[in-house]
């Protein structure tokens, strides 16, 4: 196979088809990861049996680490939009700070919902009652809005099961989910303070009036009742505390003992396990098992699990190519005598994500492209790889704007035109991932 610096030009090269071909071709990301993957494989002269036996075993390795999971995930996800779940935490969460405090509540309602929830669903769903606070409390729909997007955005790119953080942390090699939840959400509090703090900038911007679509009350009407706060809670919480307790079972003090209940704990804290259960809890949310539940929601979640399926098993054939190619050893050698540390996934992120527009996409190629390096960067120890999974997502912030499909749901679905989508929603997301990766840094020199 090829040596030196032609193996650079030759990675270089990849990240710029996909780029390219996302971006400006509009061709999906699996193929668009595929072809590189098999790019880079012909142009290192990798035997050519090896190309196809390196892709494979990528797509199938990640796929059993995670496969499952993403699936559902993507069902407790579908099971809160349509129950009316989602409505039921916003009115406990408004209930706590205040009906005065619209902007404040939609902040903290996005950070919750996004967890389980995609933060384009999330807007969706609870846009209409954004404006209703908004009017209610008069101050300009615009700070509602951007505190919204910024809450939703910071717990997609950080906080599994969201498919992003889940496929980064599985292409790094973390296998203590429950401690990448705990982080992720650790990591994920100050870009959303730092949105809601810049969306209280135009708490007094005029928006333009525009032909609701729906109201909060008629997206109110078309439940017959909601779930109550407790069964809403539950299929999001519980896999959350049954992943963090058997990562507690299994700290080296062994808190539960060795018998039966570390057993147990490990068996019902797995997070395919984890999440079975929370997929349990969801049946909880309607009040008959009909025909369109237990099939049509069902089947709605697989479609979307699905995309993010495919699209993560391609990344994870990159990231298996790039492992078995010099281009690891050579760029590893490299990058390491810069001493970026921390900063490089995030720089790489970044660049992946304006180019291209999906968080996700830049996720999965930054971290299939990082995780081969991770030694030679000093990314050795689980908590540093966990670190840098945030990193990844605090790039993975940076920006959204015009090529980002988030960035016309949050402009569409709040009235704003495109001069101030990119005042509000692009600069929070800069501001956002600019205070993230400077907490991730504070937290890696601490941590690690």
């Amino acid at each position: 196979m090829l040596e030196g610096p032609i193996l650079v030009v030759i990675l270089l090269v990849a990240i710029a088809f996909i780029i390219f071909a996302t971006a400006k071709l509009k061709l999906n990301a699996f193929l668009a990861l595929l072809i590189a993957a098999y790019g880079i494989g012909l142009a290192v002269k990798m035997p050519l049996p090896t190309i196809a036996t390196t892709i494979n075993q990528g797509f199938g390795g990640l796929m059993t680490g995670i496969g499952l999971v993403i699936v559902l995930g993507t069902i407790i996800g579908v099971f809160i939009e349509k129950s009316g779940a989602a409505l039921r935490m916003a009115e406990v969460v408004l209930r706590i700070v205040g009906e005065k405090r619209p902007a404040l509540a939609m902040s903290i309602i996005g950070y919750i919902t996004s967890i389980p929830v995609f933060c384009d669903s999330g807007f969706v769903i609870l846009s209409s009652l954004g404006r209703a606070l908004a009017k209610k409390a008069k101050i300009s729909g615009v700070a509602v809005a951007i505190a919204l997007s910024t809450g939703l955005y910071a717990t997609h790119v950080m906080v599994p099961p969201t498919p992003g953080p889940l496929a980064g942390a599985a292409n790094m090699g973390v296998t203590n989910l429950g401690l990448v939840i705990l982080i992720g959400l650790v990591a994920a509090f100050p870009p959303t303070v730092a949105g809601y703090l810049y969306a209280m900038r135009f708490k007094n911007t005029p928006l333009s009036d525009i032909a609701e679509t729906e109201t909060y009350e008629q997206l109110r009407a078309k439940f017959t009742a909601l779930p109550s706060a407790f069964k809403s809670f539950a299929p999001l919480i519980a896999p959350i505390l049954l992943i963090a307790l058997s990562s507690i079972a299994n700290f080296p003090t062994l808190p539960f003992g060795e018998g039966n209940t570390k057993l147990f704990l490990n068996f019902v804290g797995t997070p395919v396990t984890a999440l079975f259960i929370g997929v349990g809890l969801c049946m909880l949310l309607v009040r008959k098992l009909s025909e369109d539940v237990l099939s049509g929601w069902v089947s709605h979640a697989l479609k979307d699990a699905a995309i993010i399926l495919i699209i993560t098993g391609a990344g994870g054939s990159l990231g298996r190519m790039l492992s078995a190619t010099p281009i690891v050893a050579y760029l590893g050698s490299m990058l390491a005598q810069y001493q970026m540390g921390i900063f490089l996934p995030f720089i790489i992120s970044a660049a992946i994500k304006t180019a291209q527009g999906s968080s996700t996409v830049a996720i999965v190629t930054t971290s299939a492209l990082i995780n081969p390096l991770a030694p030679a960067l000093g990314f050795d120890a689980e908590m540093a790889r966990i670190l840098v999974v945030m990193a990844i997502g605090a790039g993975s912030m940076v920006v959204s704007h015009a090529n980002d499909s988030y960035f016309w749901v949050v402009t569409q679905f709040s009235g704003m035109d495109v001069p101030l989508g990119l005042r509000t929603q692009t600069i929070a997301t800069l501001i956002q991932g600019l205070v993230a990766i400077a907490w991730i840094a504070i937290l890696f020199a601490v941590l690690v």
